[in-house]
């Protein structure tokens, strides 16, 4: 073997043993804690909307969801204008548990997805993210839907993306923790209305779900 072949070799070997003893290091430190409020104790009232009721999922979607935690509530405004607002948090998609896109579950489920879009949520505190925008429509029901993914420190639109910066914060912070966030508002006479009350609570949710899905 020349001298060339046999560096190449050392290097190769070097690289190998480096990966084994990474992976190997990695799996026997495990996913790193994660401090965090549950769910039930979300705000019950985000500047106007205040917590009308909550709802529980069944247990047959629960074994579909595989969600870590979750929130189903409805909010409402003094002014009448309704909102259901959903968090589905996974701890670990390592092993297989994650986050489940509307865009696979609710045509399952008998809705319509139309005019897909991407709108900009503004927090207070003047940071900013894209949403998915969606009207959805079961029969009579049609509201509008925004939809993101959160956690680890940035919330994205895109479930591609999503699960990159997953895979990414995996092998940095050893974390593969977050959610999935929804807001959905009839549309009744007004689209433009919905739209912008659909955007209020999305902003005001995302400000506030930082302690809950950090």
């Amino acid at each position: 073997m020349t001298k060339s072949s046999t560096l190449r070799f050392a290097i190769l070997l070097v690289a190998i043993i480096g990966v084994g003893v990474f992976v190997n290091a990695w799996a026997y430190l495990g996913e790193a804690h994660v401090d965090r409020k549950a769910l039930k104790d979300f705000p019950e009232q985000l500047g106007e909307w205040r917590k009308n009721k909550d709802q529980m999922i069944d247990e047959p979607t629960m074994k579909v969801l595989r969600a870590s935690d979750y929130l189903l509530r409805d909010y409402q405004r003094p002014d009448g204008r309704a909102a259901n607002f959903y968090v589905g948090y996974y701890a670990s998609q390592r092993e297989g548990a994650t986050y489940h896109s509307p865009l696979n579950c609710l045509p399952g489920s008998g809705w319509t997805l139309t005019q897909p879009d991407t709108v900009t949520i503004s927090l207070p505190d003047g940071r900013s993210f894209g949403a998915n925008k969606y009207v959805i429509q079961n029969g009579e029901y049609k509201s509008l839907m925004i939809y993101w993914y959160q956690g680890r420190g940035r919330a994205v639109a895109s479930e591609y993306w999503g699960k990159v910066y997953t895979v990414i914060d995996s092998v940095r912070l050893r974390r593969s923790d977050g959610a999935m966030v929804r807001v959905t508002v009839p549309i009744g006479d007004s689209e433009t209305a919905a739209l912008d009350s659909a955007r209020d609570l999305s902003a005001k949710a995302a400000a506030a779900l930082d302690d809950y899905v950090p």
